[in-house]
């Protein structure tokens, strides 16, 4: 293997172009993954289309993509090298584990994180990738790599449907069925929800979530969602009429979980929150959630690659980035090894 690889480069606001940069050097602790899926994620589409998140801006070529899988190559010194040739799925973070969050069980608020695809660390939309032994999950051979890659987003409802403690028996307003919104049904309906509300404006996309975790599709523009009394409420659209209807759905004592990405300020129904008592959160990323994805993926309790509806080379990263805004697009996904 040559210190080479292909990459794609996210070289500023709307310019993509295939390159190539160093293969990882590997600390003592770490696996180098030869990377077989990525998934196109909400913001990797949000940094091409923007040159930024937020504070996180792209001052220089990033490699796009945290949303993977693939297969051991090398290991670091400390490694087994028995993990040698082993398929993983790839917790694409490395926090710090020495800061007050990371000791408290909440790696997922490290100051000092390191993520993919978040500048100025670099992602997957490259041949390899280096990552800490510890967050490079082993797969059966049942989960294909493309179900693997999208892990990452499961854990995303994973991590959603335990703050809205979604549990036997429980009633759930989803607001959004997108790829999110439908693995956020698909989950909790694994945590035992019986009755799964989703909501969205396209016609194609309710019916696709009735057939793959919902047990009821409502349209927002005809359908009002208040009154239902649900346990939780959990907004994957970022609409913020959405998340303001949605909490009015929630019953006394309930919860309202903030997954979707929209305006970064939000009129809410103060009011009504405190007279209900209504528990309202957000959601940054997930700790600990790979183990038990793998477990619901391989069960068959969470069908992932139902998802997928678009597949793309490496060097058509740019295509992949726009396919989004094609009708009956959910996951996209992208292979650097073709």
């Amino acid at each position: 293997m040559t210190n080479l690889m292909n990459a794609s480069l996210l070289r500023g606001q709307g310019d993509v172009a295939l390159g190539t940069v160093p293969v990882p050097t590997l600390e003592d602790d770490q696996v180098l993954v030869q990377v077989a899926a990525v998934g196109v994620c909400g913001s990797d589409v949000h940094y091409y289309q923007h040159g930024r998140i937020g504070p996180y801006v792209v001052e220089h070529p990033l490699v796009l993509g945290h949303e993977l899988s693939g297969r051991i190559t090398a290991v670091g010194s400390k490694v087994d090298p028995g993990r040698i040739g082993q398929r993983v799925a790839v917790e694409p973070q490395r926090p710090c584990r020495v800061c007050a969050q990371c000791k408290a069980g909440r790696y997922n608020l490290c100051p000092d994180i390191e993520f993919f695809a978040t500048p100025p660390i670099d992602g997957a939309f490259c041949e390899f990738v280096a990552i800490q032994t510890d967050f490079a999950h082993a797969i059966p051979d049942s989960i294909s790599d493309e179900a693997a890659a999208l892990i990452e987003p499961l854990s995303v409802g994973i991590w959603a449907c335990k703050r809205a403690d979604v549990g036997p028996g429980s009633s759930v307003l989803i607001a959004g069925a997108g790829p999110i919104g439908v693995i956020m049904a698909q989950t909790a309906r694994a945590f035992g929800a019986t009755r799964i509300y989703i909501t969205d404006v396209a016609d194609d996309r309710r019916a696709f979530a009735l057939e793959h975790g919902a047990t009821d599709a409502l349209d927002p523009r005809v359908d009002s969602v208040e009154g239902l009394e649900v346990d939780a409420f959990i907004d994957a659209s970022g609409v913020a009429v959405a998340v303001q209807s949605g909490i009015l759905a929630v019953r006394p004592g309930g919860r309202a979980i903030l997954v979707g990405m929209g305006n970064d300020n939000v009129e809410l129904p103060v009011s009504w929150i405190q007279n209900r008592e209504i528990w309202l959160s957000g959601v940054f990323r997930y700790t600990n959630t790979w183990p038990l994805g793998i477990k619901l993926v391989e069960s068959g309790a969470v069908d992932l690659d139902v998802l997928v509806t678009g597949k793309f080379a490496l060097a058509d990263a740019e295509e992949a980035l726009n396919a989004g805004r094609q009708p009956g697009q959910l996951k996209v996904i992208v292979y650097p090894g073709q």
